[in-house]
C-alpha cells in the first residue's frame, strides 16, 4: 500500500495526538490530555486500541530496554513507570511544587537510555518551562530552562546533536550532546519560524539526519536539512498537526497525529491520525534505561 498524499489512518478523532513512537512494528501515541496511550498497526488504516488510561495527562512515552511492554512516561508532573502489567510506579515528581500550574508535555529517550521530559505551565506562560535530563542512578538535572512550551526534543543517529523546539517562540534550537554524560553544549538557532508559518510541535530525524517538523497551526509538516534549508513541505487536511515519526516495516511512512484542541470549527481530519509515504526512512526508537529501584 503505497501513500503519495495524506491519508486518514484510523476513523478516531483525537483531542490532542501526539508523542508518535514506532515501537515493535506497531505505531503507538497518546491522546495528551484525556491520558490515553494508544497503539495501531502500520500496514492498513485500522482503529486505535486503547493500552492505558491515566487520570493524568500523558506527554509521551519511551519503551523500556529489555522489557517488553513497559514504558517510561512523562505524565502528570512528573516521571512514571508504565509496566506491561500492574499499576503506574512514580519514579520523580518534577514541578508538583511549581508556583503555577504545570504539566509535563513531550518526552524521548535517546540513544544513550536518557529519558529527556519537557515541562510547561497549563497557562503557556513564557520562561517557565524547562527540559529535564533523566539518567538512571543520578538525580534529574534541569538541561534547558525559560523555555515556554518545549517539545521534542529530536536526536539525530549518533545522539550527539539534539534538536528543541519552544513552540510559542517559533525557534528550534540545535545543541551539541556529549555521548558520555549528556551535557548539552554549543546551543545555536536552527529555525526561526513566523506565525505564518506555524509553530514548531512535534519533530523528528530520519536517516540521512534531516529533521521533519510538524507545524501547529500551519496545516503542514517540513523536512529541514542539517544546514536549516526547506527540503520539503506536504501540506495536511487538518489545522493542528502535533506529533510525528517514521514508521512502517521499512520506517518510510510519516505518521502524523493532529489535534482538535481549542478549535471552534474543527475540520473532517482534525484530530485524525494521519500517513504518507517518505523516500527516506526514519531511525529505530530509542529505548530507555530501566529506572533504579
Amino acid at each position: 500500500m503505497e501513500l503519495t498524499e495524506p491519508t486518514v489512518w484510523s476513523t478516531d478523532r483525537l483531542e490532542l495526538g501526539e508523542g508518535l513512537r514506532w515501537v515493535d512494528d506497531r505505531l503507538v501515541l497518546v491522546d495528551l490530555l484525556a491520558g490515553r496511550l494508544l497503539e495501531t498497526d502500520g500496514d492498513a488504516p485500522a482503529p486505535l486500541r486503547e493500552l492505558r488510561r491515566l487520570d493524568v495527562p500523558l506527554g509521551a512515552i519511551a519503551p523500556v530496554a529489555d522489557r517488553p511492554g513497559e514504558w517510561l512516561a512523562a505524565a502528570g508532573t512528573g516521571v512514571t513507570v508504565l509496566p506491561a502489567t500492574g499499576d503506574p510506579r512514580p519514579v520523580v515528581d518534577l514541578v508538583g511544587d511549581a508556583p503555577e500550574p504545570t504539566r509535563m508535555n513531550d518526552a524521548v529517550a535517546d540513544r544513550h537510555g536518557r529519558f529527556w521530559a519537557g515541562s510547561m505551565t497549563y497557562a503557556g506562560l513564557p520562561g517557565r518551562g524547562t527540559l529535564y535530563r533523566l539518567a538512571p542512578g543520578a538525580a534529574p538535572v534541569p538541561a534547558v530552562t525559560g523555555l515556554t512550551i518545549p517539545n521534542g526534543p529530536a536526536f539525530d543517529a549518533t545522539g550527539t546533536t539534539m534538536y528543541l523546539a519552544d513552540s510559542p517562540r517559533g525557534e528550534v534550537d540545535r545543541f551539541t550532546v556529549d555521548p558520555a554524560t549528556g551535557d548539552l553544549h554549543g546551543r545555536e538557532p536552527f529555525l526561526r519560524l513566523t506565525d505564518s508559518d506555524g509553530s514548531p510541535d512535534g519533530m523528528t530525524v530520519d536517516a540521512a539526519g534531516h529533521l521533519w517538523v510538524a507545524l501547529w497551526g500551519g496545516s503542514a509538516v517540513r523536512r529541514y536539512r542539517p544546514d536549516g534549508t526547506l527540503d520539503r513541505e506536504v501540506r495536511l487536511p487538518a489545522k493542528q498537526p502535533a506529533g510525528i515519526c517514521l514508521g512502517g516495516p521499512d520506517l518510510r511512512r510519516l505518521f502524523i497525529g493532529t489535534a482538535r484542541l481549542g478549535l471552534s470549527e474543527a475540520g473532517a481530519a482534525d484530530g485524525a491520525l494521519l500517513a504518507i509515504d517518505a523516500e527516506v526512512p526514519g531511525l529505530p526508537t530509542a529505548t530507555a534505561t530501566a529506572p533504579v529501584g
